[in-house]
Order: structure tokens, then C-alpha cells, then sequence
């Protein structure tokens, strides 16, 4: 039977089992930095099928490292290649009448990460049984905190996850509500946005509102720095951005001037270079007014992840093996995204590619995208999930290129 096919087969012959998986999964969410059951529902999977593993990696990370049988003759082989998923949730109450729904209430796997993780353990499964077939050395990385700053991502990587071995190239999935199940969809070079979170804090001097001595009134400072902001970052058309103040809060009353207004936004960009450029531009910009009002004018940009890009000839080759795995025909282009994903810290390290797995129902007229409280992507996509990551690990690391 062809290695293919072979790969197929497999992956059909556990799906039942990888199907419970993700359905325990789902049922039992927990929030970024506090996946502690999560972890050892992860470990206790891998215990009973006798494979190995590292752990407490960013506390609740898990990393598990199988080699192939076959012995690396070409010099120009990948040594070693890392597989990614994140199994964290968001503070989401579910709103379905799954009887697996979320048993933890205000929680829910609304990204599809359960779904990352129970996919990743079936490709444990397939490839540990075929380490005759391939060369070279694969890393499962089981993820934390992908929905929280700072990300398990970076913190992985700080505490080592991407050396003994080292790491050649990085590869992850993550579900997509646009494609159908049985297409996958890829982008070479710039694909997903830097995020940063903007929070401005206006202090005045509260007061009555017709006697104006002595007072200082945050709102109309707040209310210059939103149109002087959003004023700077219209102008900058070149470069692909997100600027927006989603959140402006000042109590004070008809008669009443308030002692301070709370800013908090996003800012999201293409490019770091330009990323790096409109931070000093926000800091400029927030200095003027200060000086210009009789208010204090707290700033704080909390940087989050960066840009994410995707290496591309990697991107290519990887494109190559799912063309032949699902026909090209399923195999589609897509467009940047202004989301963030903190794949992307893997991205900087290391060669790599972050593809799309389709998960609708081109039948279901009811779809729900993704951070809704009434998504609910089709387990059949865990079928494409499971072997197609197996056949693209095994494609990469055998040199089939």
C-alpha cells in the first residue's frame, strides 16, 4: 500500500477515538495559564499509549519527540520538524445544545483549540506507528495560553522548546470557518497581524460644570487624543493597519466634570517596521496634548504578538504535499488576516507555516464563525486534520520535494 494511502487508512481507523477526544475536550475547557486538567487529560492519553513526554514547559505545556527508524543520507534533509497546538479556552458561555457542551460555565473552546489538540494527538498516533517509514525527528508541542498576552508561545520558546533538538521548521493548523471540510487554505510570505493593546488614562479635576475655575476636564482631552489618533493612522495609507479606540470611560454627569477618562484600543499592523514607527508616533502624539491640556496623560502600549509570517518556500513545499493528499482543487489561497495568532513568535524563530483546516458544512446554513457562542465546526474535518499533518511532517522530513 502506498505511504499515502496508507496514511489515510490510518487516519479513518482512529477516528472514533480522536472524535471522544476532542468531545472531552470540549466539554472540560479552561482559560489561558490555568489549563491544569487540560494538561493531564493530555498526559494521560499519552501514558496509555506508551509514548513519552516533557513536561510543566510554560507550566502546562507538553512536548512529546518521536524519531524515525529511517537513516538520514542527504545532508539536505530537515534533522528535526515541530508540530503545534494550543488547547487553551475563552471566556465565552456556550450556546449549544451539544450534549458534549461545556461543562465549565463561562467557558468555551469558541477557537476550535480543542479540536488543534485532539488532532495533533491523532498524528502522535499515525506517525509513532510509521517511524520505519520516515527519517529525522518530530516534536508535538502542546500549547498553553494562546488567547491570553503574553502567550505560551514565547514562553515556551524562552524556556527551550525549540532546541534539543533543534528545530529546522514549525508547522500548525487552525480551523477555519470559510473553507468547507476537505480544503485547506495557505498563504505564503505576510499573513496574520502584530497586536498591540492601547490603554490612556486622562486625569483631571473634577468639579461642577458651570463653575469652571479649578476644574480640568479629562473628557475633552480624552476626546482630542481619539480624533488626533485616528486622524494620525488615516493618513497612513501605505501600510496595512488597524487603529481603533473601542473603549472610553468617564463618569461624571450633566453638571458634574469627572476626575478622570479611561482609553482602551487596538492596534494592529502588517509590518513591524512600521509597527516599531507608530508607537513613537502614539507616544508624540499623546506627549503634545499633555502639554498642551492642564491634565495628566498616562500612556501604556502593551505589545503583544507579532506579525506572523510564513516562510515561503516552506509555505510552498507544504502547499505541494496537501495538493497531492486532497487535489489541488482543495487546496486554496487565502487572504491576510488582521487577527493575531501567537504561532507567529515560532514564526521569527524559525522557518514556518500556519495553514487553515476547513471545518464547515457547505450544508448547514446555521454557520457560526469563530469566538461565537454557537460555533461548532464538523468533526469530519478532524478525519483531513489528523493525516494530512501527518503526510505533510513525513513529506518534509523524507526530503520529497
Amino acid at each position: 500500500m502506498l505511504l499515502l494511502e496508507t496514511i489515510k487508512e490510518k487516519s479513518k481507523e482512529i477516528f472514533d477515538e480522536i472524535v471522544s477526544i476532542r468531545r472531552h475536550l470540549h466539554m472540560y475547557p479552561e482559560l489561558s495559564f490555568k489549563e491544569y486538567e487540560t494538561s493531564k487529560y493530555i498526559k494521560s492519553l499519552l501514558k496509555n499509549w506508551n509514548i513519552s513526554y516533557a513536561e510543566n514547559i510554560a507550566e502546562n505545556g507538553i512536548v512529546v519527540v518521536i524519531s524515525g527508524d529511517i537513516e538520514q543520507k542527504n545532508d539536505n534533509c530537515l534533522n528535526t520538524i515541530a508540530l503545534r497546538a494550543d488547547f487553551d479556552a475563552l471566556p465565552i458561555e456556550e450556546d449549544t445544545n451539544l450534549n458534549f457542551k461545556s461543562k465549565n460555565p463561562g467557558v468555551m473552546h469558541a477557537c476550535g483549540h480543542d479540536l488543534h489538540t485532539a488532532s495533533l494527538l491523532g498524528v502522535i498516533k499515525i506517525l509513532n506507528s510509521l517511524r520505519h517509514k520516515f527519517s529525522g525527528t518530530i516534536k508535538f508541542i502542546f500549547q498553553p495560553a494562546e488567547e491570553m498576552l503574553p502567550g505560551g508561545a514565547a514562553q515556551m520558546i524562552s524556556q527551550g522548546v525549540l532546541k534539543n533538538p533543534n528545530v529546522n521548521i514549525a508547522l500548525a493548523q487552525h480551523v477555519y470557518t470559510e473553507l468547507d471540510v476537505g480544503k485547506v487554505g495557505f498563504r505564503k510570505g505576510q499573513y496574520m497581524a502584530s497586536t498591540d493593546e492601547i490603554y490612556i488614562n486622562v486625569e483631571g479635576q473634577n468639579g461642577h460644570a458651570a463653575i469652571v475655575e479649578g476644574s480640568k476636564n479629562p473628557i475633552s482631552v480624552a476626546s482630542q487624543l481619539v480624533y488626533e489618533l485616528n486622524s494620525c493612522f488615516k493618513k497612513k495609507k501605505s501600510n496595512k493597519h488597524i487603529f481603533s479606540i473601542g473603549d472610553f470611560i468617564s463618569k461624571g454627569s450633566t453638571n458634574i466634570i469627572p476626575k478622570t477618562a479611561k482609553l482602551k484600543g487596538t492596534f494592529r499592523a502588517m509590518s513591524e517596521d512600521f509597527r516599531k514607527k507608530s508607537h513613537e508616533n502614539i507616544r508624540k502624539i499623546v506627549s503634545v496634548i499633555e502639554k498642551e491640556s492642564s491634565c495628566k496623560v498616562f500612556l501604556e502600549i502593551r505589545k503583544g504578538y507579532p506579525s506572523l509570517f510564513n516562510d515561503v518556500e516552506i509555505t510552498q513545499k507544504t502547499i505541494d504535499f496537501a495538493s497531492k493528499y486532497l487535489g489541488e482543487e482543495n487546496v486554496v489561497e487565502l487572504d491576510e488576516r488582521m487577527t493575531a495568532e501567537d504561532f507567529a513568535y515560532f514564526s521569527k524563530k524559525v522557518p514556518s507555516c500556519f495553514y487553515r483546516l476547513g471545518v464547515s458544512n457547505k450544508h448547514d446554513k446555521n454557520r457560526y464563525g469563530l469566538h461565537n457562542s454557537k460555533f461548532n465546526p464538523d468533526e469530519k474535518s478532524l478525519l483531513i486534520g489528523c493525516g494530512l499533518m501527518s503526510w505533510i511532517a513525513i513529506n518534509h522530513l523524507n526530503c520529497q520535494h
